[in-house]
């Protein structure tokens, strides 16, 4: 393997229902961020059917190029399916660099991949950059950083001797440009033969949850609760606020390891990660797990009767006292508004 011969940066457009997912326009922004620094391109990578409008939205996201596969068996994912498309791809076009959304397709697609193509991957990473080879200057190796031994320490990872050098990136994480149509469309129909062996699963149907609370990732407002809730019945009162202000709850790692709120609430390193407009921290001290969770949100309110609590660094208002004091006030002042939940 020459490792110079492998150039660009790959990243895969996860797509549910015929939509592109949130998470491939997130990527498609720090593989911009990352081709400053390489001096390359982007290329999205869509497997679908009947996809060339979504095609044409990964251009004006940014990508430079689209790699569009089309075949019936790639319109429901199934892994192998995919696999073989995506083995077909990398092993042509050859980039540097590819990209997976740590969602659960991203989980159990990339490791594959990965495996047959003998290349390395970094799972669930939180950040990314690019430096220079110790000992080959004028190569460049992708530095994946991402939480360890449980969110305590956090490891930089490098693949320097294989490529293309692999990574699956946390959604909510990086941050998606905004969709231009005035950017070239470039999409390239990338044509394959799909073996009928790889169909090794029939879907016979696809079952959609419903979900009661809307996704935190999606959230434009996050009521989060710590372990100063004190117990799972005090959150009725945070979700009463969450209503009024048109939002959902969300929760420390404290408060899910205590059983209060389930584990997709989390936010933090071993959680999600958000970019609400406004933040609301309620009895939360501010860990840096935590904070490494929240800390891009828009606006950041604190309310901790510990006027030292680490939350307060980050925070653009901080509120000292109760909040079994100070929440069901700021409820009250809501209702007098004529806020409804």
């Amino acid at each position: 393997m020459n490792i110079l011969d492998y150039k660009g940066i790959f990243v895969f457009a996860e797509q549910r229902d015929h939509k592109v997912q949130k998470v491939a326009y997130e990527l498609i922004g720090k593989g911009k961020e990352l081709a400053k620094d390489l001096n390359t391109t982007v290329t999205a990578v869509l497997l679908g059917k009947d996809m060339m409008d979504e095609a044409r939205k990964l251009n004006y996201a940014g990508a430079d190029k689209v790699i569009y596969v089309d075949d019936v068996m790639l319109d429901e994912y199934m892994t192998e399916p995919y696999v073989y498309a995506l083995n077909k791809v990398f092993t042509e076009k050859k980039p540097e660099i590819v990209l997976f959304g740590a969602s659960a397709i991203g989980r159990d697609l990339a490791p594959r991949v990965s495996a047959r193509i003998h290349t390395g991957l970094t799972a669930d990473c939180t950040s990314l950059a690019v430096e220079a080879d110790d000992k080959e200057p004028e190569k460049l190796n992708l530095m994946m950083t991402r939480p360890a031994f449980g969110g305590n320490i956090m490891a930089t990872i490098a693949c320097p001797n294989h490529r293309p050098q692999m990574a699956t990136v946390r959604p909510g994480v990086m941050k998606a440009l905004k969709l231009d149509d005035s950017n070239e469309i470039n999409i390239e129909e990338f044509k394959i033969e799909i073996p009928a062996s790889c169909k090794n699963v029939e879907i016979l149907d696809v079952v959609k949850i419903i979900q009661e609370r809307m996704n935190v990732e999606d959230a434009k407002v996050l009521v989060s609760g710590g372990r100063g809730m004190k117990g799972s019945e005090n959150y009725a009162m945070i979700e009463e606020l969450a209503d009024l202000l048109g939002g959902t709850i969300s929760a420390s790692r404290a408060a899910v390891d205590a059983g209060w709120v389930a584990k997709d609430r989390q936010v933090g390193q071993t959680g999600k990660t958000v970019r609400p407009n406004l933040y609301i921290a309620c009895g939360i001290s501010g860990a840096i797990q935590h904070l490494a969770g929240m800390e891009e949100s828009e606006f950041i309110i604190a309310i901790n009767k510990d006027e030292t609590a680490p939350i307060f660094d980050v925070a653009d208002v901080g509120i000292v006292g109760d909040i079994f004091t100070v929440i069901p006030n700021l409820i009250e002042e809501l209702k007098k508004e004529g806020r409804t939940a």
